[in-house]
């Protein structure tokens, strides 16, 4: 709900699902079927919304539930932009999902070359951390990490690793987040120590995706 402001985007874009037209017209056909492949090579640079950083947001949205009839059409239409930008886009493309992976399974993550869990310091935390491990292994994703949260990482940084999980940095507790929050201004705008070990954990992952493409690249041969 607040990655718009985060971004420093005053205007989000509205969620592509809003669009019942567009995707009749893209993925709808005659008879309640529908186009399991259909153009969505221009939806990005028509429906983007680009913020002060040149970041280009998106909003994918949610499929409506019962009584809206078949749902088939826009979940093949995001489906589809999804591959592509993943796939075809030569941008970096970054995926902020809800919490939990239930979702993951439904195509979204072909392509990903790592996904990253946020930890807080706490047990609970932890457990769920370990179980995503688990579960996103048995979806085909094959690089995870963390990032840990509100600052603690001493033991937190040690069961990650424990656990196999790459811990790419940790973001302290700052007050200037708040403050950004509170003026609707986006945290790289106020700067603050969460904002430079966030610069330094992006940083890491530019090495952590270097080695990984480096690694493929090699297996190719």
């Amino acid at each position: 709900m607040n990655l718009a402001s985060s971004l420093g985007v005053e205007n989000p874009p509205k969620p592509l699902t809003d669009f019942k037209d567009l995707i009749q017209e893209r993925a709808g056909a005659e008879g309640g079927a529908f186009i399991y492949n259909p153009k969505v090579d221009d939806i990005a640079s028509k429906y983007g919304v680009i913020g002060p950083d040149g970041v280009r947001m998106l909003v994918m949205g949610t499929v409506d539930r019962g009584g809206s009839g078949c749902m088939c059409p826009a979940s093949a239409f995001l489906r589809a932009l999804l591959r592509h930008l993943m796939l075809r886009e030569k941008s970096a493309v970054i995926l902020d999902m809800e919490a939990g992976i239930e979702h993951l399974g439904r195509g979204t993550t072909r392509g990903m070359d790592i996904m990253i869990v946020v930890v807080e310091p706490g047990a609970r935390s932890l457990e769920t951390a370990e179980r995503i491990k688990k579960l996103s292994s048995e979806i085909g994703i094959k690089h995870l990490a963390a990032v840990i949260n509100k600052g603690g990482a001493g033991k937190v940084n040690d069961k990650l690793e424990e656990m196999g999980i790459q811990v790419l940095g940790e973001i302290p507790f700052d007050p200037k987040l708040m403050q950004a929050d509170l003026e609707k201004r986006a945290p790289i705008e106020v700067g603050g120590e969460a904002v430079d070990a966030i610069v330094k954990i992006k940083e890491k992952l530019m090495e952590v995706v270097e080695e990984i493409r480096i690694e493929e690249e090699a297996s190719k041969k």
